[in-house]
């Protein structure tokens, strides 16, 4: 009942750790009459949820057209019988199309979620990254996100321990992490991978570094988790149902996504949910990553 929806293949961005463009080549945007076909076909099939995905999902179109065209594209989607949720998985902060907000307030099946890895905030480390972006550009770009779309989930991920990664460049994210209060954050080691731009530079944080750092930030996360859910409690929402697992069937609301994001546990003595069904939810508790609700 949901798919990813591949748009483009491919990178053109030179971020120094990844080795995509690499294997991929350039990017390299699908037709959009030929995404559309697509989506109806999966519509008619049972899908409810299309969740974007491409290795830059901002950079749709400007190969095809000339210009950025994910918000048309989102908007053509969004007219398919059937769709009820639109995701936007893997939005590079460089050159974001704020166009694709104006989207998203427009159309109720177009979920107010973003996901938009960041990797890391301090301008030494996002110039050796090859970021293409700052400190400063990259706090105001959530800043106007958050304005235009006041009840947006943001989910980022970031890297710990990259070549150079000073204690002070981490405790600079963490204050960020911090301050800024993501919805929902992933956060990763930073591991050599072969031919990258990284790989020439000395891996100088240790693991057992690298893992502590990552274990400081997730726990600052969690902290931030919990105050978020606590603010739903009480609160309806629709839930797409996923699965049934014990006493529970299990849900997300638009602001998660699968597998990586928080879950609904709907306790099944209140009533039925079929998988890939949508039901109304009232939030009766609240734990770090999960919410706890019965069917109204």
């Amino acid at each position: 009942h949901f798919a990813y929806f591949k748009i483009a293949e491919g990178c053109n961005r030179p971020c120094s750790f990844c080795a995509i463009p690499l294997m991929r080549g350039k990017h390299m945007s699908k037709p959009m009459e030929e995404l559309v076909n697509e989506a109806q076909i999966l519509a008619k099939n049972g899908t409810k949820e299309l969740i974007l995905i491409a290795q830059d999902l901002t950079y749709y179109g400007l190969d095809l057209y000339g210009v950025r065209k994910l918000d048309e594209l989102m908007r053509r989607l969004s007219d398919v019988q059937g769709i009820e949720w639109i995701r936007l998985q893997y939005a590079y902060p460089s050159g974001f199309p704020m166009e694709i907000l104006d989207a998203m307030n427009e159309r109720d099946n177009i979920c107010k979620y973003l996901d938009m890895p960041l990797q890391h905030i301090t301008d030494n480390m996002l110039k050796s990254m090859r970021r293409g972006t700052t400190k400063q550009k990259t706090i105001d770009l959530v800043n106007q996100i958050r304005d235009r779309v006041p009840n947006i989930a943001m989910r980022t991920t970031l890297i710990c321990g990259y070549p150079g990664e000073t204690e002070h460049d981490f405790e600079e994210m963490k204050a960020w992490v911090a301050e800024t209060k993501f919805d929902r954050l992933g956060c990763f080691t930073y591991s050599h991978e072969e031919k990258t731009h990284a790989h020439t530079l000395i891996d100088d944080v240790s693991d057992e570094i690298k893992q502590q750092r990552v274990d400081e930030i997730m726990e600052i996360q969690q902290g931030i988790s919990f105050d978020i859910n606590q603010e739903k409690v009480g609160k309806t929402f629709k839930v797409l149902v996923d699965k049934k697992e014990g006493d529970f069937f299990v849900g997300r609301t638009e602001f998660d996504s699968p597998e990586v994001d928080n879950e609904v546990l709907i306790d099944a003595a209140t009533g039925y949910a079929a998988n890939g069904s949508f039901v109304n939810v009232k939030i009766n508790r609240a734990e770090d990553f999960d919410l706890y609700g019965t069917i109204i």
